[in-house]
């Protein structure tokens, strides 16, 4: 599981430094600080939108977690990974936002002690191959309030997209992709328990995770 320790020290760069599209620790900062020159007016505590692996394992510092409603937005396995989870041999697919729809998560305030390090921390494990577009938008809580956030969208000019999400394109990847971090599927599985977690549904995720665990099911039952 990813740490902030392997973070701090550099182990997780190190990871994708054989991969053409990685960004060099300049590009990223540069990233996080042109993000906050666009902050909102009047925006003062900073949150982040959580919608895949920040659920689970945040590996950040925060001091309040609620569940949050993103809308124009929805999840799509829509940035291939040939690391980590996946690999060239057999490539899996990274959780990003696509335009249209709507998206349950769950918002992050990060602590406002530590803001910078957590800041440098979730750029670093977001924008390692610069497969997000960071954007501020509107997250509704659960009791009708309302903060600016901070959320990670698919930047569709990368590479690693894939135009096709669809739960037939993707289940299959997903099934059989594995790398040094693990399975995809785990990723998957444990998207899915996060949301049950908080008492959220997503059926793309649910259709996703049904169809991948059953090719997975088949691919490893004894003839």
């Amino acid at each position: 599981m990813l740490t902030r320790e392997a973070i701090h020290s550099g182990a997780y760069l190190e990871h994708f430094e054989s991969l053409p599209c990685v960004w060099k620790r300049e590009q990223i900062m540069l990233s996080l600080a042109d993000t906050l020159r666009q902050k909102p007016a009047g925006t003062t505590s900073i949150w982040l939108f959580a919608y895949g692996s920040l659920m689970w394992n945040p590996a950040l510092c925060f001091d309040a977690r609620r569940v949050a409603t993103l809308l124009g937005w929805h999840r799509a396995f829509c940035l291939r990974m040939e690391i980590g989870r996946g690999s060239p041999a057999t490539p899996g697919r990274m959780l990003a936002l696509q335009p249209g729809g709507h998206t349950e998560g769950v918002a992050l305030r990060l602590c406002a002690h530590s803001l910078e390090d957590e800041l440098q921390l979730v750029w670093t494990r977001e924008m390692v191959l610069g497969s997000y577009r960071p954007i501020w938008t509107s997250v509704t809580f659960d009791d009708g309030s309302a903060a600016q956030a901070i959320a990670f969208v698919a930047d569709e000019s990368r590479a690693q997209f894939e135009a096709d999400s669809s739960v037939d394109k993707v289940a299959p990847l997903i099934a059989s992709a594995a790398g040094a971090f693990g399975t995809n599927i785990d990723y998957l599985m444990k998207l899915q328990h996060a949301l049950h977690a908080c008492d959220l549904r997503d059926p793309y995720v649910d259709a996703l995770a049904g169809e991948a665990e059953r090719l997975r099911t088949r691919a490893v039952a004894p003839e």
